[in-house]
């Protein structure tokens, strides 16, 4: 037997961490890029043990960069003692020239947002997508909670006539 048909493939689920629920509810996303960060040790642990929380975090472009604010990683407890942890410190985004160029005339142009969509393992290193994203007014938000009610009884009541 090969050393490749060993090797078990992860699927989508099994290598997400977190999900940002609230950003599908709040935005409309119209396009996905995903961005590598600069994780401190730390981080990559606690982000191996999955305690992060993205769901007040919003990303931010200043001086051609992009940034993630408001993302709380809270370290383990057994991280080292000569580590100070930040648990909501800014954090980079790695993303290439050209997408930073489009996330920048997106936002100053047109008025789009970028928000945090998920963060997820892709080849051992931690990615975070993100989305420009326009918000929803308050009546975008009811549809979308009554389109999301009425699946959920359709579902139950095929179930029961099943």
């Amino acid at each position: 037997m090969s050393k490749k048909a060993g090797k078990k493939k992860h699927t989508g689920d099994s290598a997400s961490i977190a999900i940002n629920r609230k950003a599908r509810f709040e935005f409309f996303v119209e396009e996905r890029f995903e961005a590598g960060l600069v994780l401190h040790g730390w981080e990559v642990k606690s982000l191996r043990a999955g305690r992060i929380n993205l769901s007040e975090a919003y990303v931010i472009l200043r001086n051609g960069e992009a940034y993630i604010i408001g993302c709380s990683i809270p370290p383990l407890p057994t991280a080292s003692t000569h580590v100070n942890p930040d648990p909501t410190r800014t954090r980079k985004l790695l993303l290439h020239q050209s997408e930073l160029a489009k996330l920048v005339g997106a936002t100053e142009q047109r008025g789009y947002t970028i928000v945090p969509l998920d963060l997820h393992w892709s080849r051992g290193k931690a990615k975070l997508s993100i989305g420009l994203a326009k918000g929803k007014k308050q009546h975008d938000k009811r549809a979308d909670k009554k389109e999301r009610d009425w699946q959920r009884e359709r579902a139950r009541i095929m179930k029961h006539e099943v």
